[in-house]
């Protein structure tokens, strides 16, 4: 292991090179001074010219920093990503079809690192089925010029399944806390471990340079071995960063890292809003011991909901980069959990979730339609990417999405979608249960798309059809919302949530006396 400056990292990126860049969202474990340095030399030099960028998890603050430094034509020609949704740049130059943009799963690239580092052929998932990342559809590309095949269409013992294709990687710009002088890297101060050693084993397969952002430099041997996350033997430059924030919004919080708990009183209690309410109605489908994903967007605000309530370990809430239990962070720290019980490495987590180890996901629609299909990925002029939802929401045993029935009065209920995130279709066809929480009514997916099951009591039909862009099914069931949703104070979630049927033991253990 060699110690660099990041500038030193930055000249060894040559014309044509890929580029594997760790980290998540905003600020989580992101290398953003080797990040800022590469775009300091292109900006300088004209060099190096014409990279691939590839991310499985989008990285940057919204505006300029994580990923947002290569956002210069020239510099970038092509973006393979889980989301773009952290660094807008990118996602315009995608959108002016400055470069070459593809978004995949997110919980499919990072599964696909260890694939890279076994030197398997690629990753063999029904991930993305029915999907825009289905090459039936666009094949997950994101711009014109992107024409590529990077996602397979295969039959497989009679089963459609995709094929994801590996990458040839020729450096990887990582990130830790502490490195040893032999380059052994620890993780303590992250929010997040996500695929760092996956990533870093990739890496040198293909013959490639991991560089290794971190804090600090420890003696040789000082770190516990069981808290090295990168081995030094992966490890080919350091570069020492003391002021490496833990997120582009906090420099430090123990709460992230797990070094200590804080009272759930010190959570914030959401406004009564919209969003709260649609929180808040999410929440009424929380059960005993259920355990839950909280993907980015809206329903973060359920772990606050249910810190105000009290009831936030009658649950086990977790969110795809790794965190178990405690309460998911939102906003822009997003990926980051306040009190975690455990902290995975992201590709383990998205076993489990793919696995359909998730009773309930809760996430967010920018619009559904007449179909019950999901857009989060890309609408109007905005290209978001999937991020983790597409791993999510197919493979939950029950997905509640949630969002305001319109946006600056126009209506996220439309006739069809603009990209396909979540097939209706395909939903029906596995019998998933499906839920569309707004704040002005519940729907169900049934037979022949969403149909209206709860209504705001202070709303009739035809005012809630008439901000829609199609007219749903009515249910005959249809009944008001629960009113304590729009009221000030607790509403009694937690007497709720034990009245509710737990989640039932395996009929083993049933067994036990």
């Amino acid at each position: 292991m060699r110690r660099v400056t990041a500038a030193q990292v930055a000249s060894l990126v040559r014309d044509g090179d890929t580029l594997l860049i760790g980290g998540s969202g905003g600020g989580h474990a992101v290398p953003d001074a080797l990040l800022a340095a590469l775009g300091a030399r292109f900006r300088e030099s004209g060099a190096p010219r014409d990279i691939t960028a590839l991310h499985p998890v989008g990285v940057g603050d919204g505006a300029n920093r994580g990923l947002g430094h290569l956002a210069q034509k020239g510099l970038l020609k092509r973006n393979i990503a889980g989301s773009y949704v952290n660094s807008p740049p990118v996602g315009q130059m995608a959108l002016r079809d400055e470069i070459e943009a593809w978004s995949l799963p997110q919980g499919a690239l990072s599964q696909l690192m260890r694939e890279m580092a076994a030197g398997r052929p690629g990753l063999l998932t029904k991930t993305g089925l029915h999907t825009f990342v289905d090459p039936r559809l666009q094949g997950g590309r994101q711009s014109p010029s992107a024409r590529e095949d990077l996602v397979e269409l295969v039959q497989f013992r009679g089963e459609d399944f995709l094929f994801y294709k590996p990458y040839q990687v020729d450096i990887a710009f990582l990130r830790g806390t502490t490195a040893d002088e032999d380059g052994n890297v620890s993780m303590e101060h992250e929010a997040v471990t996500l695929e760092m050693l996956s990533e870093a084993q990739a890496t040198k397969r293909c013959g490639g340079i991991v560089a290794v952002q971190v804090k600090r430099i420890a003696r040789r041997g000082s770190i516990h071995p069981k808290m090295v996350k990168i081995p030094g033997i992966l490890v080919d430059l350091v570069v020492v960063v003391p002021e490496q924030e833990q997120t582009f919004e906090t420099p430090y919080s123990p709460a992230y890292s797990g070094e200590m708990r804080i009272p759930l009183e010190d959570i914030p209690v959401l406004p009564l809003d919209s969003r709260k309410i649609v929180a808040r109605r999410g929440a009424l489908e929380l059960f005993p011991r259920a355990v839950c994903n909280l993907g980015s967007g809206i329903f973060t605000g359920l772990a606050n909901v249910a810190a105000e309530e009290g009831c936030l370990d009658a649950v086990c809430l977790t969110n795809e980069q790794g965190n178990i239990g405690g309460a998911p962070a939102s906003g822009g720290e997003a990926g980051a959990a306040m009190n975690p019980d455990a902290q995975l490495d992201q590709p383990y987590q998205f076993d489990f979730y793919d696995g359909g180890g998730l009773d309930l996901a809760f996430l967010s629609f920018a619009e559904f339609d007449a179909a019950g299909n999901v857009n989060v990925s890309r609408f109007g002029k905005r290209l978001i990417g999937p991020g983790g939802f597409i791993n999510i929401s197919q493979n939950a045993q029950r997905v509640i999405f949630g969002g305001t029935l319109t946006a600056g009065g126009k209506p996220k209920a439309v006739q069809q979608v603009e990209q396909i995130t979540f097939s209706g279709r395909y939903a029906r066809e596995r019998g998933q249960p499906v839920l569309y929480v707004t704040d002005a009514a519940v729907f169900r997916l049934g037979e022949s798309g969403p149909e209206l099951a709860e209504i705001a009591p202070d709303l009739t039909v035809e005012q809630v059809v008439a901000r829609m862009g199609f007219r749903p099914t009515v249910a005959p069931d249809l009944k008001p919302m629960d009113a304590r949703l729009f009221l000030d104070g607790r509403m009694g979630l937690a007497a709720h949530i034990a009245a509710q049927q737990p989640k039932a033991a395996s009929a083993r253990l049933a067994t036990l006396t």
